[in-house]
């Protein structure tokens, strides 16, 4: 809900919902090569790209205030993002995803561990040529982005709590944590437009995941069929009765793991979205095993993408670009952390051969979490969006915990 008054030229949720819809749907149109122009350029410009930076340039110029609307949160994070979970998972290829080897979550943990050096490395870096940018509590607003970086949001406050983080240091990693994290999605989006050249180049192992993307585009051949008003309908109440009935649940669940389990913030099972997350998840996996899954072929997961999209743009709107000029220095150690992060995941992933999809579903199962993991894993193929969401859950349930001995070190370092 609105803290302030904002000083957006937009200050209507509803006709912000027009703008982003309207701007998504000018995007897939001229993304579709109605003239050879416009062909050229999306064969090099991915429209998942512009999805996200166009409603952040919208934010920038003070068209819209991301950060003052309830797009976001709760429309789109509470009820979009389970939706999507449900359609998405509900078509799940659970025995597909099981094939997909060891390979994935070795590297998931690379990206964990890169994540924990890059805050020492990029502390250290900071303290060496800019001493004033990691001065006084700045090692506790470290720890509340690692909190993030290894698990969400969730983690990165209860980090806050913990270390007893100033506001104003917490707002500053805030935008540290989506000018980065949102940097870097943009480009792992560019780079799954070329993963097939990526993958080759770098003789990467891919069998497994053309053999999943395979079954399931034959599977699509073969039961797909136009939906009928019904169809639609039950598709809708699928994924709304899902979201309904994982925010019936998650709120209770969550109060009483805190209150009768003492470690429940470790793996942040006091919050109520950590279980929204987990309870869609686990729906939209037990459907799939059910006649259910048939609506896979009238466009369930269609619909679940389509749901991303908007999650995609409205993750965007909070960005704003020109935010680090109070204290640009604090992005040139975000910069740091993160490269850290990416050198230590292209190490890992380059031994093991694993191709780019693991690499980049590796980094952001840490970095994005359940929010952002399916949106980068669909960019590679729609199928594979619930292999995102399993990652990121697993980064929900660890980042507690890491982000905890990572601030311990980084207390340490700061001599606090």
């Amino acid at each position: 809900m609105p803290t302030e008054p904002s000083t957006a030229l937009i200050t209507s949720d509803i006709v912000g919902l027009g703008l982003i819809a309207a701007t998504l749907a000018l995007i897939f149109w001229a993304a579709s090569g109605p003239t050879p122009l416009l062909k050229k350029i999306f064969a090099w410009v991915p429209a998942l790209l512009l999805c996200y930076f166009i409603p952040a340039i919208y934010n920038t110029a003070g068209l819209i205030d991301g950060h003052n609307t309830s797009l976001y949160n709760p429309i789109a994070r509470d009820v979009l993002l389970p939706a999507a979970l449900v359609l998405l998972t509900l078509s799940i290829d659970l025995k597909g995803i099981l094939k997909l080897g060891p390979k994935l979550l070795v590297v998931f943990c690379a990206g964990t561990a890169g994540i924990v050096l890059g805050a020492i490395v990029s502390f250290q870096v900071m303290k060496l040529i800019h001493p004033e940018t990691v001065a006084g509590d700045t090692w506790a607003g470290m720890a509340a982005l690692a909190g993030s970086w290894i698990g969400g949001g969730a983690n990165m406050v209860a980090m806050r709590e913990v270390f007893s983080v100033d506001a104003t240091t917490f707002g500053q990693f805030a935008v540290v944590d989506v000018a980065c994290a949102s940097l870097w999605m943009a480009i792992l989006l560019f780079l799954a437009n070329r993963a097939q050249q990526i993958d080759t180049r770098n003789g990467a192992d891919t069998r497994a995941i053309d053999e999943m993307k395979a079954r399931i585009s034959a599977y699509e051949a073969q039961n797909a069929r136009i939906p009928t008003l019904t169809d639609l309908m039950v598709i809708v109440g699928v994924a709304l009765g899902g979201v309904g009935i994982a925010h019936a649940i998650a709120a209770p669940l969550a109060g009483w793991f805190k209150v009768n389990v003492s470690w429940a913030s470790q793996f942040s099972l006091d919050s109520p979205f950590v279980w929204v997350v987990l309870i869609s998840t686990a729906l939209g996996l037990g459907l799939s095993f059910t006649r259910a899954r048939k609506l896979e072929a009238a466009g369930a997961s269609r619909l679940g993408t389509v749901f991303l999209y908007f999650l995609i743009a409205c993750i965007g709107m909070q960005m704003d670009l020109l935010s680090l000029l109070d204290r640009p220095w604090l992005f040139a150690l975000g910069v740091i952390w993160m490269a850290t992060h990416v050198l230590v995941l292209w190490i890992v992933a380059k031994l093991v051969r694993a191709p780019l999809f693991f690499f980049s579903i590796g980094s952001m199962g840490n970095i994005g979490a359940a929010a952002s993991a399916p949106v980068v894993a669909a960019a590679f193929h729609p199928s594979l969006a619930p292999v995102g969401v399993l990652l990121g859950t697993v980064g929900y349930a660890t980042g507690t915990g890491i982000a905890y001995v990572t601030g311990l070190i980084l207390k340490w370092m700061a001599g606090a």
